[in-house]
């Protein structure tokens, strides 16, 4: 980092310059002096991070701060300057804004002095043809950086030479484009007016046709007719801008402001100019058509067409309501909706999130408009693909209306459903709408229904929105107008009822009236879910379901005025007569909670009453009935007899009639029966839940596809070609036919009727014939024919019926699936509002048992929803529910004998994840039957506190059999440390101590047996694992006696060191070692915190006497990461005991290997490095390594060296003075000359041959042999030598660096040297 900082620094200012600059050379080196912290501003200030940049800034303005007349700010002038180079684009303008901020903060630095260094570091004149282009943005960023530091106005020297130096940069258009002009046009609004006139005729020339040759000229023009007008007409005289003349010209500058800003989306700032200057000359209407719709939008070029639509929503607000009429109905909007329809494609720009903003702003902006507000969304909602308008029926600007145009865009709606004006519409067809020829689409009833299906929509999303704000009055009318228009008919208008004088130009066809009824049930939905109410409704507080059946009742009585669609019949009168009595009956129980849920219930069933009249009316009579009997305030009977009564009590009738609603796709009934059931389930039955686990009881509503058989159309196409055969070749054919139809697996039905048929025609003639030779006539091919026709099309409708049934079936059973899922709602109501219900044990086998199922066959996405919202409900509402059943004194048998069968189901699953949900299931009938109300929840550890007092007298207060259960879960244990694939887990029985300390005690000597003997490996890690954890649960503890937990203690110590460590050849046999060794920690560190008076001087010895074989098998490299793992535990073992790890042995256990090693090993050791052959040569060290091989003679001249070099020598030198005087050398950084291979040795001599120099070996007899030859008196270069081949070898990376015999040589080489 040192040496990038300080490339940097030196980077700005070369020496050359910085002597023409007038800055010593030596400053330069004073300024990398800094603080570290100084010079990573600059670091900061061009990373691409927004936070970063201005974090950095303000430090170093900070910074600065302090120092305001030090070197710190020259340099950081000289800095900012220069970054406003750099080759990376995304950097200069971070140093622009630096440069900006830091001359505002410090007014005192003039700007002309910063523009004439600009000017001087990147002279456009002298610098490279490579960097003219960072060089002129430089010089474009300077000025920028000047006028966002808001003194450059204030400046007139500096204004006017920024002035001209943007003028010369417009000259290089190829680098800059527009950008020089703009920033002219942005510096040049912000001067005053006086300093605007001296510049005016400097920076714009007198000709208009310049003017109008680009948008920035035309920016600057338009800029001058704002502010001096006067000044500008003395330049141009008068001039029009939307004369014939000059319109083309500005139709190619609109053009080229698009192409500008397409990558922007935005709208470029001349044509909002251009718009502004039109109205203030009273020509809105001619730039509106000439130049934009009949100018740019001819031009069919994209950005053109959205620059338009910019511009028309952002002339929204500047437009008088005359003028958005013309606006709204011209070509403009019409295009605007083209591109609405052809743009759905997924690839395709969408600009309507753009218009919505400009739409919103508006309606925003113009609340006291209403007028405006209403035209601009009528005008919106006009624009119409073949009758359909384009804007969604959900439009969030809807929600910025004010209540007076809400209410009048209301009244239009229903006007244009009643009485559609379609010649009032911007109506349009697309190029492929019009290839299509289909005349039945361009007539006028497909307009009209395509029209009100979209305005009925869109008047329910207005009421649904609850954002928009709308008064109750406009609430009731669209209600009643949808109720109306559903399921009545006007035969004589009459002022009572307002909705019957209103007429229809087009009557409502059944297609349009369906759309009305499902739109008014979406309606219902939104009003009546969870009964909310509109805190400003009369009479009483009354639900909207109600005022609505108080307004249908009222339609039925004026039957001289309106009639129903569908009449009814005298039945169904009179159930809804009997509804609305049985509603003033309820108004009596208004307090109670469940007359107010029948309500409800009542009111929607009795609206349904129009949808579908036989099936409504007979839920209407049992629902009456129920309610009867649920308000007569009689007891409760009990189940027998309720058995032995003729009659079903209320509750179990009420459960079909929800279970009834929830089979019809109506998520407003799913809603009503998950309301009223939570009402009624405090009342719930065996027999009502019953009918409610029938749905969801497999058993019973199995799939039947093996009973369908269909039959390919491949088996039938064969026997048609073999039976054409028969026809065509004769008798022989004939047999081969009948062959290949008994052969093959047909229907045996159709098989037999085909060989009649062939028998009969005399086609398949048998082996003893007469008539053998004989052939068919034509008559009896003919006829045959004609009956193998008939006789194969029945087969092929037989066929296709198979199929249809299988497709019959199949969609029942997703129609099943879906009811199933829906059903769970009510059972979900059930375990979240009657926790305590005894009739919740009996959801745990039929929830497990859906999802076993529902495991076996996810594969489609409704099984997955039916699984996901079972495995949801039975976790977190029943298992982990705060609250349980605590009457279970009658039951106590049943859920004995229903944990047995749980936990025999959890040890017989094929799948873990499933055998869970058993085990699980256990755990909470454990709990129930446990009945301790101050339980914590299942999945809490609880506090030692209560843990003490429960282990005490863990049977005092509950039921729970301990030792029956004891023996079921010691079955289960024992199986699972016994079987090979068991799908229970360590986690589970971890889960059943914590929960359960008594449990556990009682089950922990099962474990303690398992951890060795017979088990398999796998099995035993298992025993170990879950033994350690059970002892480090602080819940197990107050279950034990002193005596008994040392007891248990010394057991588990004893079994951990039976076993020999070391010695594992398999991965389930080192997994073993690792857990009996964590095992054997968790006990260590148990004796040790709770300071047991126990023996542990065999086990020490024991250990002491595994050292060898573990460090063994640490160094000879079998199972490394095992081997490595299994030292560090023992280690960590041994430290309980009281001895530390040497840390020699660990560096030596890690670097030095032993002298004793073989070759196979040496092999193995150098796995993982790449080859001699492979790795990267540093050839400059490399050759003056090897021309400082030879050593030097005292006379001879030494080349001169750096300062490492030096440095090196030195310690060398130090470190043969201290062998000569028999003192041990210091410890060097530089490692030991390393011992080579002969394949080494023999490349190194090879490339010596090659070198023409004779390479000198680093260690044995060669190099001793050579060393007196050469030995000169005084201090020996050989040291140093001997370095510099050691830092070549640990460059290179060889992997014999650490041995210690190349060590020990290196040393005796030192000593023979010396004189």
């Amino acid at each position: 980092m040192a040496e990038m900082e300080s490339q940097d620094v030196a980077e700005p200012v070369s020496p050359g310059e910085a002597t023409k600059s007038g800055a010593p050379p030596a400053d330069r080196h004073g300024l990398l002096q800094h603080s570290r912290e100084f010079l990573d501003f600059f670091w900061d200030i061009a990373k691409p991070e927004q936070e970063t940049r201005l974090e950095a800034t303000e430090k170093l303005l900070e910074y600065l701060r302090t120092r305001p007349k030090g070197s710190e700010m020259k340099y950081a002038l000289m800095r900012l300057i220069t970054g406003l180079g750099v080759g990376r684009e995304t950097a200069r303008p971070c140093y622009s804004l630096a440069l900006a901020q830091l001359l505002q903060s410090f007014e005192d630095i003039p700007l002309c002095s910063i523009l004439e260094q600009i000017k001087e570091k990147y002279n456009l004149q002298k610098v490279k043809k490579a960097m003219v282009r960072p060089a002129l943005f430089a010089h474009l960023f300077g000025v920028l950086a000047l006028f966002q530091s808001g003194r450059l106005v204030k400046d007139q020297e500096a204004l006017m030479k920024s002035v001209k130096l943007l003028q010369v940069l417009t000259q290089h258009h190829n680098h800059l484009q527009e950008q020089p002009q703009k920033a002219l046009v942005d510096i040049l609004s912000e001067v005053p007016e006086a300093t605007l006139k001296d510049i005016l005729p400097k920076v714009l020339k007198s000709d208009l046709g310049v003017v109008l040759s680009s948008p920035e000229y035309l920016e600057l023009f338009l800029l001058a007719q704002q502010k001096v007008p006067a000044k500008l007409e003395k330049l141009l005289g008068s001039v029009d801008l939307f004369s014939d003349e000059n319109i083309p010209r500005l139709v190619n500058v609109l053009k080229m402001a698009a192409a500008s800003v397409k990558k922007e989306r935005k709208l470029p700032a001349v044509a909002l100019d251009l718009l502004r200057l039109a109205l203030q000359e009273n020509k809105f209407p001619r730039f509106w058509n000439e130049v934009l719709e009949q100018g740019l939008l001819k031009k069919q070029f994209l950005p053109a067409s959205f620059l338009c639509f910019r511009l028309l929503g952002a002339a929204l607000p500047l437009l008088s309501k005359k003028q958005l009429q013309l606006v709204m109905r011209g070509d403009v909007i019409h295009h605007y909706g083209e591109h609405l329809v052809t743009s759905k494609a997924p690839d395709r720009f969408k600009f309507a999130p753009e218009m919505d903003e400009y739409v919103g702003t508006f309606l925003e902006g113009c609340k006291t408009d209403p007028e405006r507000q209403l035209a601009v969304l009528v005008a919106f909602s006009s624009i119409t693909n073949q009758g359909h308008p384009v804007v969604p029926t959900f439009w969030r600007v809807v929600q910025f209306l004010s209540p007076c145009a809400l209410k009048d865009y209301v009244a239009w709606l229903r006007d244009m459903f009643l009485q559609p004006n379609l010649d009032s519409l911007v109506d349009f067809s697309t190029s492929n709408q019009k290839k299509n020829q289909d005349a039945s689409l361009h007539v006028p009833e497909r307009a009209v229904f395509r029209l009100r299906k979209w305005i009925i929509l869109r008047l329910v999303s207005i009421v649904e929105n609850s954002q928009v704000e709308k008064e109750e009055a406009l609430v009731e009318e669209v209600a009643r107008f949808c109720l109306f228009h559903s399921f009545f008919e006007t035969k004589k208008p009459t002022s009572q009822i307002p909705e019957t004088e209103q007429r229809l130009s087009f009557p409502l066809e059944s297609r349009t009236r369906e759309v009305v009824c499902s739109a008014f049930f979406s309606l219902l939905q939104a009003l009546s879910t969870q009964f909310r109410q509109v805190p400003g409704q009369t009479q009483g507080g009354q639900p909207w379901t109600y005022r609505l059946v108080q307004f249908t009742d009222m339609l039925l009585n004026h039957n001289r005025n309106v009639t129903t669609t569908t009449p009814f019949t005298a039945q169904q009168r009179q159930a809804w007569d009997r509804m609305l009595q049985t509603l003033k009956e309820l108004e009596a129980h208004s307090t109670e909670v469940k007359a107010t849920a029948f309500q409800h219930l009542l009111l929607l069933v009795g609206i349904h009453l129009f949808k579908s009249p036989a099936e409504s009316c007979d839920l209407l009579g049992d629902i009456q009935t129920c309610i009867e009997k649920s308000l007569e305030g009689k007891p409760r009977r009990t189940r027998s007899k309720a058995v032995d009564s003729q009659e079903p009590p209320w509750v179990e009738v009420l459960v079909e009639i929800l279970l009834a609603l929830l089979a019809q796709p109506s998520h407003l009934m799913r809603q009503v029966a998950r309301s009223v059931f939570g009402h009624i389930c405090s009342h719930l039955t065996p027999r009502a839940l019953q009918l409610i686990l029938d749905v969801l009881n497999p058993d019973k509503s199995q799939d039947e596809d093996d009973n369908v058989v269909v039959m390919d159309d491949s088996d039938d196409k064969q026997v048609m070609m073999k039976t054409a055969q028969v026809l065509a070749g004769g008798q022989g054919g004939a047999a081969a036919a009948g062959r290949h139809v008994r052969d093959k697996d047909v229907d045996q039905g159709f098989r037999e009727q085909l060989m009649a048929v062939l028998q009969a025609g005399k086609a398949l003639g048998g082996v003893d014939s007469e008539d053998e030779e004989e052939e068919l006539g034509d008559e009896a091919m003919m006829a045959l024919d004609q009956n193998l026709a008939s006789l194969f099309a029945e087969q092929k409708l037989r066929i296709q019926a198979k199929k249809d049934e299988k497709s019959k079936l199949q969609k029942e059973k997703v129609l099943r699936r879906d009811f199933q899922i829906r059903v769970l709602d009510l059972v979900e109501v059930l375990v979240t509002k009657q926790p305590e219900n005894s009739l919740v044990l009996e959801l745990l086998e039929p929830l497990l048992t859906v999802i076993r199922r529902s495991m076996r066959t996810s594969s489609s996405k409704q099984e997955q929803d039916l699984l996901h919202k079972t495995a949801r409900i039975f976790t977190h509402h029943l298992c982990r529910a705060r609250h349980y059943c605590h009457d279970v004194s009658n039951h106590v048998e049943a859920l004995h004998t229903q944990v047995e069968r749980l936990v025999q189901q959890a040890s017989r699953q094929a799948d873990s994840s499933v055998a869970l949900y058993y085990f699980n299931a256990t755990l909470y009938l454990l709990r129930v039957l446990k009945g301790n109300p101050a339980d914590a929840l299942p999945l809490k550890t609880p506090k030692k506190q209560k843990a003490s007092a429960k282990a005490k007298a863990p049977q005092a207060t509950s039921c729970l059999d301990l030792k029956r259960v004891t023996m079921v879960y010691s079955s289960a244990l024992s199986s699972f440390l016994t079987k090979r694939n068991s799908p229970l887990t360590v986690p589970m029985f971890l889960s059943l101590f914590c929960r359960h300390p008594v449990l556990c005690k009682s089950l922990l000597p099962i474990v303690v047996q398992h951890v060795t003997g017979p088990a398999r490996p796998r099995q035993q890690a298992q025993a170990c694992l879950l033994l350690q954890k059970a002892l480090s649960m602080g819940e197990l503890r107050p279950c034990f006696e002193h005596s008994e937990w040392e007891q248990l203690i010394g057991q588990v110590l004893a079994k951990v060191t039976e076993r020999t460590l070391g010695k594992a050849q398999t991965k389930s046999e080192q997994q073993r070692e690792l857990s009996s060794l964590e095992l054997l920690i968790t006990v260590l560190k148990t004796i040790h915190l709770q300071k047991l008076t126990l023996d542990l001087t065999t086990i020490l010895g024991l250990l002491q006497g595994l050292q060898p074989s573990l460090q063994q098998s640490l160094q000879q490299g079998a199972h490394l990461a095992g081997s490595s793992r299994l030292y560090d535990l023992y280690w960590q073992a041994m430290k309980f005991l009281g001895v530390q790890r040497p840390k020699s042995e660990k560096k030596d256990a890690k670097k030095i290997p032993s002298d004793t090693q073989s070759p196979v090993s040496m092999k193995r050791k150098k796995k993982g490095f790449l080859p001699e052959t492979k790795k990267r040569k540093k050839r400059k060290p490399e050759d003056a390594t090897e021309q400082d091989a030879k050593p030097a003679t005292p006379g001879e001249k030494q080349p001169p060296s750096s300062g490492k070099k030096k440095r090196h020598r030195r310690k060398a030198a130090a470190s043969a003075q201290s062998q000569v005087n028999g003192k041990p050398a210091a410890k060097s950084s530089a490692p030991s000359s390393p011992a080579k291979t002969p394949k080494l040795r023999k490349k190194h001599q090879k490339l010596s041959q090659m070198n023409g120099t004779a390479r000198t070996e680093s260690a044995g007899k060669k190099l001793q042999k050579s060393l007196p030859k050469k030995g000169a008196s005084g201090k020996s270069p050989q040291p140093t030598l001997l370095q510099k081949k050691a830092r070549l070898s640990l460059a290179d990376g060889s992997p014999s660096l650490l041995r210690s015999g190349a060590k020990r040589k290196k040393v005796q080489l030192k000593k023979g040297v010396q004189p």
